[in-house]
């Protein structure tokens, strides 16, 4: 445990962030993993409406620095694919 002051204020802002830096993160991944529950799902309004709330998260996750841009980028483009699929199929 640090003694000083600052490193001690150190310690407790990063233990606040890290703290919600997994929640943000848990929830980004729900919301991509039900986004593709959704797309592996018959109904297409459902599924486009799961892409956009997942979408959201993906760009805010990007902005607030969770996740790398490309990441975000490569998620969505194979989330949207797979909901085209569906689309075409349907």
């Amino acid at each position: 445990m640090p003694n000083i002051k600052s490193a001690i204020k150190r310690v407790k802002t990063s233990e606040k962030r890290r703290a919600l830096n997994a929640s943000q993160k848990s929830a980004l991944r729900t919301a991509v993993k039900s986004a593709d529950q959704a797309i592996a799902g018959t109904d297409v309004e459902v599924a486009k409406a799961a892409l956009v709330a997942a979408t959201k998260k993906l760009d805010k996750a990007v902005t607030k620095g969770l996740i790398h841009k490309n990441a975000a980028s490569r998620k969505k483009s194979r989330l949207a694919k797979k909901l085209n699929a569906l689309s075409a199929q349907a």
